[in-house]
């Protein structure tokens, strides 16, 4: 995804660049600045990490990842599920390739390899499916923030380095960190990050049988 690529270099490339600036001055004063921090110093800041395995841990490392992949998965299977069924339904090849999007007005719109008309019974039946209709919709705010999170934490942990962009996604108080949460702080980042570039934020599609 281009705009996930883009918004998780942004921030790695902020963060190199102010621990540079930073790097002389702190070094030139680290030596006296340990000798002269208090044993109990850390007390201060208890609400802004937990230790696990005696190390500190940052607020982005208290995500509640795992539980957010339960809930986004709860979706992804139904939808998945649900078009396989239409697939068999219409007599298509379990393999046949096909996306459900959503419009503008909320509609459900299928794209796939198959004749136009399976194509638009498919369509008409989703569309009349409330259950299915609502699994989109929350796919297609909750699946990309997740994949954003679950990205940006790997990077973090393969090379020891923050990313600015997630943690201003990330609120100091784990009970404003929910997925919902994070969903509409990312989608006021991705809106602004839009704007600045002129250019939309790319639309969400599931897709059944996709080839990379």
């Amino acid at each position: 995804m281009s705009l996930l690529t883009s918004l998780i270099k942004a921030g790695s490339q902020f963060q190199q660049a102010t621990a540079r600036k930073a790097a002389d001055p702190q070094s030139a004063t680290a030596g006296k600045a340990a000798q002269a921090q208090p044993a109990d110093s850390r007390q201060g800041n208890d609400d802004t990490f937990t230790l696990s395995g005696g190390k500190p841990q940052t607020k982005t490392g208290r995500l509640s990842v795992t539980e957010y992949r339960q809930q986004v998965g709860q979706d992804l299977a139904f939808v998945r599920e649900t078009l396989r069924h239409k697939l068999a339904e219409y007599g298509m090849q379990p393999t046949t390739q096909i996306a459900a999007s959503r419009s503008a007005g909320g509609d459900v719109q299928v794209q796939g390899r198959m004749p136009e008309q399976p194509r638009q019974r498919i369509e008409q039946d989703l569309n009349n499916s409330r259950e299915f209709r609502d699994s989109l919709q929350r796919l297609s705010v909750n699946e990309p923030t997740l994949e954003f999170v679950d990205t940006a934490l790997k990077l973090n942990q393969a090379y020891g380095t923050s990313n600015t962009v997630l943690d201003t996604l990330v609120s100091d108080n784990q009970q404003f960190n929910g997925l919902q949460d994070l969903v509409h702080r990312y989608d006021s980042i991705r809106r602004n990050y839009a704007g600045d570039t002129g250019s939309p934020a790319r639309d969400y599609a599931f897709r059944l049988n996709a080839r990379a």
